[in-house]
């Protein structure tokens, strides 16, 4: 596996991390169990970290000229990335809006 395929893998497996954690952490606060739902959040905010290293890692690479193919797995892992960060957005107001209800 080539250094780009695997580094898109990486993306996506944390990406993936980080929203189903998000998404649980929404659960949890539907409950009323806010502490078990911020340590969710904070694990998603922790996966979302990891992804986004190694998303930053290939920016800085195409900033200082060193272009890398753009691949459908490539394509995909963005995609994985950015929805897991809106869904980590959202849960938070989501998780918020449990606490104060």
């Amino acid at each position: 596996m080539d250094e780009l395929t695997e580094i898109a893998f990486q993306i996506i497996l944390h990406a993936g991390n980080g929203r189903s954690s998000a998404m649980e952490a929404i659960q949890e606060a539907k409950e009323g169990n806010f502490e078990k739902a911020d340590d969710l959040m904070k694990e998603a905010g922790e996966e979302l970290a990891i992804a986004h290293g190694y998303h930053s890692r290939l920016l800085q690479k195409e900033a200082s000229g060193k272009s890398a193919p753009v691949n459908i797995i490539l394509i995909h892992a963005q995609d994985h990335l950015m929805t897991a960060i809106t869904v980590k957005d959202l849960a938070l107001e989501f998780v918020e809006l449990y606490k104060n209800k």
